[in-house]
């Protein structure tokens, strides 16, 4: 595969800029596109991205660019790796540079303010020739740029775009799975946001392992309650996009969704965590989305219900989580296969 291909990038994160190296250290031709000119003049010049991963050296092969036409030119796979309150007009911007055919992949876990939109569907309502797929899983962008084992999954209704991107990715500390249901696993990522910060809330509260691990699990049945409403398969859940991803999101401080919990536990300001965190923590928008989502459908959703509460009227933490308690005790397993 080396030189036989060029993978473009677009948005220079920390997850993005650690997709790009990956390939890059692989012999890839890889561009990585960012906005911020002083950020593409860091990678240039001193081989890292200091703003979001500073410390991690950057393979002498990686190209950054500001340019999108540059950056796209010729470009065969494209991920893109934008915060989702960007992501339609960066996308809209890029489709000029773009031919139909070409294969477009989502890394970014979040929903669309207004339309409800998971990536993949802006992706489909501006390229609507591409091949299109979603990247997620437990993928912490610092253990990855660590070279810790993780795993992923891509999903789509390609199986071309599905193995190009198993075997662009891969590598010994980088496993990629396939998956063709897009929605169940991009879904999944995003609903997993915000349940990391009702677990960084009640770390920071002092609660114990148990509560930990009703919280984890209490949010497992919540998001296939609501997946399967939206019309999304429940096993997918069970998957690393699924109950994986919830689990690291939950357990890392290295998750800026849990950092962010843990501050409003602390008792500052969702304006004063946020601002700490010098990052997009795509769970505070995806919260207000899904609360809005499922009073519409009437979904019982507590935990979203509850955690809105807290972030956006300021309810203090402890009295909440006691009222959750009192709330209505459904099944613990929702969905159970026959067993003949």
């Amino acid at each position: 595969m080396k030189g036989a291909m060029r993978v473009t990038v677009l948005g220079g994160g920390s997850f993005g800029t650690v997709l790009a190296n990956i390939m890059a250290e692989k012999g890839i031709q890889v561009r990585l596109w960012m906005r911020d000119a002083q950020q593409v003049e860091s990678v240039r010049q001193n081989r890292e991205n200091s703003k979001y991963l500073p410390g991690y050296p950057l393979a002498a092969t990686l190209e950054a660019h500001t340019s999108l036409e540059d950056a796209l030119s010729g470009a065969e796979l494209v991920f893109v790796a934008i915060p989702s309150g960007g992501f339609r007009a960066v996308v809209h911007e890029a489709r000029a540079y773009m031919v139909p055919g070409q294969m477009v992949v989502s890394t970014t876990k979040g929903i669309e303010a207004g339309t409800f939109s998971m990536m993949s569907e802006i992706l489909a309502d501006e390229l609507p020739d591409a091949r299109i797929g979603v990247l997620s899983g437990p993928n912490l962008a610092k253990e990855v740029a660590a070279k810790q084992l993780t795993a992923t999954v891509i999903a789509s209704e390609s199986e071309a775009l599905r193995e190009l991107v198993q075997k662009t990715l891969h590598t010994a500390y980088f496993r990629v799975y396939a998956s063709t249901d897009m929605y169940g696993v991009e879904l999944g990522g995003a609903l997993k946001n915000i349940y990391a910060i009702a677990a960084g809330m009640s770390n920071a509260l002092g609660m114990g392992e148990n509560t930990r691990s009703m919280l984890m699990t209490r949010s497992l049945a919540e998001m296939s309650r609501f997946a399967v409403s939206m019309g999304a398969n429940p096993l997918t859940f069970l998957g690393l996009a699924g109950v994986g991803d919830l689990i690291v999101t939950c357990m890392s401080p290295l998750s800026r969704n849990y950092r962010v919990g843990f501050a409003l536990g602390e008792g500052k300001t969702l304006e004063q965590a946020v601002e700490a965190l010098g990052e997009v923590a795509e769970g505070v928008n995806t919260l207000h989305r899904v609360k809005d989502k499922a009073d519409q459908l009437e979904i019982y959703m507590p935990l979203v219900a509850g955690l809105y509460e807290v972030v956006f009227n300021h309810a203090p933490a402890a009295a909440v989580a006691k009222m959750l308690m009192l709330n209505e005790q459904s099944s613990d397993v929702e969905f159970v296969l026959p067993r003949s």
